[in-house]
């Protein structure tokens, strides 16, 4: 009998997307056919969900639920097997995002849309869903992470959970005064429970009930276990030992395959590389870049201060005086756009920026651009590095985290073996990342050398059989020392 996970996550791919949790959720890694693993995903019912998911069904129902009556809808769009929380109250018509309004400030009531999706989490591991019960839970970041005090205090305390940190920044830290509306137990307000600096902390009671904690990278997995990016949490992380363990991101390399992308102007491939120039043509015109033969240099990225725009603005003209152009597509901190459209004003032709979501545009962008820039000051995984690879864009990023583990730096020994797939610099250094922007203008004037660094990053498998090996291993470790089997 296949083993049954329930992921619970609030945003999932084609569905609703503000970053790569929503890619990682949409492409389960256990695949179904090489482990026997059969994944249903809980997310809320948002109303572009609803748009797009078609005909669904009611499989559960409650007449108050976090103040208002909601209903698991089951659907299965793209081949994923979905049930929905369908709140109108926490989760109807908003203007705004997922978790936020349209200036950025977050919903007021995110404590109680996330709690609840958490609570049905837990109800549905413990057979709420008529004919389905979860052998294992597998939840994702701050807004899925009450899922685990959920089952501890609820009717199934035996299942396992799987918690999933994506970013240990976004904690989702809340008053204590909105403990009594959780529907936990006295008990739970406790260090060893959901108690979080005098608060109630979502992301703090994962990582306190779970039994297993994942991150995206190996490196990341390391480096939050340390005061400088453990974000407070170090401690309790340092304290669940072989607990907390990092397993790579894989990527959709049938949605990612250069060879087949509808968003692309040139298909191409390994083999097929000299068709690529129509991209960067394509490139050159929607970003009004002046045709040229040096390097386009990319940005495919939150405009925000962990991901290092700062140290990319300051970089410019130095990218510029070096013969490269530059392409932004990405929105954020609204500082950070201003002074991007300020030095797209100032070089003229030589700097495009785009401030919007747009991923069409991503991908083409990716099979365009010669290089990328990701000095992000910490990156737990990051896709945007295993996305470039295989289009033959070179990623420059900062050593932390997961690109310190899916990119091989080009320095002399790489290079002479052939195995260099990027540049990687000291993270937070304005100056280093302008001297990794100059290593690459050389190495793109040698086209032999350049020529090879594409070639193998695009040989690499980003796939996510690997990962999901891992997964699924995971998974079954817990299934076999649970009580509950």
């Amino acid at each position: 009998m296949a083993l049954r996970v329930l992921s619970v996550t609030s945003e999932l791919h084609p569905l609703v997307k503000t970053g790569g949790l929503a890619d990682v959720a949409g492409a389960p890694p256990p695949a179904p056919a090489p482990h026997d693993i059969e994944v249903r995903s809980l997310l809320p019912a948002y109303p572009q969900v609803l748009r797009k998911i078609g005909k669904a069904r009611a499989v559960h129902s409650y007449k108050a639920l976090f103040g208002g009556p909601a209903r698991v809808l089951a659907a299965t769009v793209n081949g994923l097997d979905l049930l929905l929380l369908d709140s109108p109250a926490l989760f109807g018509s908003r203007e705004g995002g997922p978790y936020s309004d349209l200036t950025g400030h977050d919903w007021a009531d995110n404590w109680r849309r996330f709690a609840a999706l958490s609570a049905v989490g837990a109800d549905v591991a413990a057979g709420a869903v008529k004919g389905w019960q979860a052998d294992l839970v597998h939840a994702h970041d701050w807004q899925a992470a009450m899922t685990a005090a959920y089952v501890r205090h609820g009717r199934a305390p035996e299942t396992p959970v799987v918690l999933t940190v994506h970013n240990l920044a976004f904690q989702g830290r809340f008053d204590t005064r909105i403990f009594p509306d959780l529907g936990l137990p006295p008990s739970a307000y406790s260090l060893e429970g959901v108690e979080y600096y005098g608060g109630v902390g979502f992301l703090k009671a994962g990582l306190q009930y779970g039994d297993a904690i994942t991150t995206v990278s190996p490196t990341y997995a390391d480096e939050i276990r340390t005061p400088a990016f453990g974000m407070g949490l170090d401690g309790l992380l340092r304290g669940r030992g072989d607990a907390v363990q990092g397993i790579v991101n894989g990527i959709d390399t049938t949605e990612w395959d250069p060879a087949t992308d509808p968003n692309l102007a040139s298909g191409f491939s390994m083999r097929s590389l000299g068709t690529r120039g129509g991209n960067r043509r394509a490139l050159e015109k929607r970003f009004g870049l002046k045709r040229g033969k040096g390097p386009i240099f990319a940005v495919i990225s939150r405009l925000t201060w962990q991901k290092g725009i700062d140290l990319i603005v300051d970089a410019v003209e130095h990218l510029v005086a070096h013969g490269g152009r530059l392409v932004v597509l990405g929105s954020g901190d609204s500082a950070f756009e201003g002074a991007l459209l300020a030095a797209a004003a100032r070089h003229r032709g030589m700097i495009g920026i785009v401030t919007a979501y747009d991923e069409p545009l991503a991908h083409l962008i990716q099979g365009g651009a010669d290089a990328i820039l990701i000095p992000s000051r910490f990156e737990p995984c990051g896709l945007t590095q295993l996305y470039g690879q295989r289009y033959g864009t070179i990623p420059i990023a900062a050593r932390t985290g997961g690109l310190a583990d899916t990119i091989v730096d080009a320095n002399e020994a790489a290079l002479a073996v052939g195995c260099a797939t990027g540049l990687l610099h000291e993270p937070g250094s304005g100056e280093a990342l302008k001297a990794a922007i100059s290593r690459a203008i050389a190495l793109y004037w040698a086209p032999g050398v350049w020529l090879a660094m594409r070639k193998q990053g695009m040989r690499a498998d980003y796939g996510w059989e690997r990962s999901s090996a891992r997964y699924a291993a995971l998974y079954r470790s817990l299934i076999d020392r649970s009580p509950a089997v």
